[in-house]
């Protein structure tokens, strides 16, 4: 599929997603959403994607949303805004909310490769992605108190279960814009690397995940991991882990796992993500992200 606003490269086994607007520093709009969601649905229906990488073309990753100089940026119905139309004649939805949920819905593993600057959507964005590694001279921030609005993109939820509450309301309440080495104390950054190496350790982190796993655990153990966030007790965990061990104790996957490892060879699991995934949270139905 021909996209104007970002581009798509499959290889090895993994997608790499390149937000691509460098003359405007890859700054967000419904048409880089849209298209986003096009890719995130494609791979997430093709099993030759193992792994997903996002990162930016140019000097940046992603300098927000595309402010427009009558300040009509975030106000709903006004051109090229950051809104949705909502769902049976409810509210508009902003559009990075409707991104990051889809992200957190993925099947498959997402790394973000934070080449540049990362701010206001540029960074809730990357919230849902399962690990996050940033150019070391990257610039991070919150800043949406600054432009007189709130966070976005679920944010609300995402921030403060990576980095904690404290954390999380510094950040937003000042709005300021931080270094990668502060992001990286503060847990937002799983790692930061020179700027010319971050797509490379990207790639190599997605390379172990293609080489070494099998791609339904992963896809389960992604959605164990976010999901019992919100658990009120253990036992709806220990509940939803019992049903994916019972469904992975008897498929092929931990066959060829086990009689790999003990052969001492490479494994070549055969499931497949396409083939359906068993329901791990019965009382607990997911909301449809769209």
């Amino acid at each position: 599929m021909a996209y104007t606003q970002i581009t798509t490269d499959l290889r090895d086994h993994v997608l790499t997603i390149t937000l691509n607007r460098p003359d405007k520093l890859n700054a967000w709009t419904t048409t880089m959403a849209q298209e986003l969601l096009q890719a995130l649905d494609q791979a997430d229906a093709d099993d030759d994607v193992r792994a997903v990488i996002f990162t930016g073309a140019g000097k940046a990753f992603c300098a927000g949303a595309e402010l427009n100089t009558d300040g009509d940026t975030f106000k709903a119905g006004a051109g090229e805004d950051t809104f949705f139309p909502g769902e049976n004649g409810g509210p508009p939805r902003d559009s990075g909310g409707v991104v990051s949920l889809r992200i957190y819905a993925l099947n498959k593993p997402v790394i973000a490769a934070i080449n540049g600057a990362a701010v206001g959507v540029g960074a809730t964005m990357t919230l849902p992605m399962d690990i996050r590694i940033g150019a070391d001279d990257a610039k991070l921030g919150f800043v949406f108190t600054r432009r007189g609005i709130v966070p976005e993109a679920c944010s609300s939820w995402f921030l403060p279960r990576i980095v904690g509450i404290g954390q999380a309301l510094e950040w937003v309440i000042t709005g300021r814009v931080f270094s990668a080495k502060e992001a990286l104390e503060g847990r937002l950054l799983n790692a930061i690397h020179p700027r010319d190496q971050v797509l490379e350790k990207a790639r190599a982190l997605a390379k172990e995940i293609v080489d070494n796993t099998a791609p339904v655990s992963v896809a389960l153990a992604r959605q164990l991991l976010w999901r019992n966030l919100g658990a009120e007790h253990p036992m709806l965990a220990h509940s939803a882990d019992s049903r994916a061990m019972l469904s992975r104790g008897s498929s092929d996957d931990v066959k060829e796992g086990i009689s790999s490892f003990l052969e001492k060879r490479p494994a070549a699991f055969p499931d497949r993500v396409s083939a359906g995934l068993p329901e791990l949270f019965e009382h607990r139905p997911e909301p449809d992200y769209r």
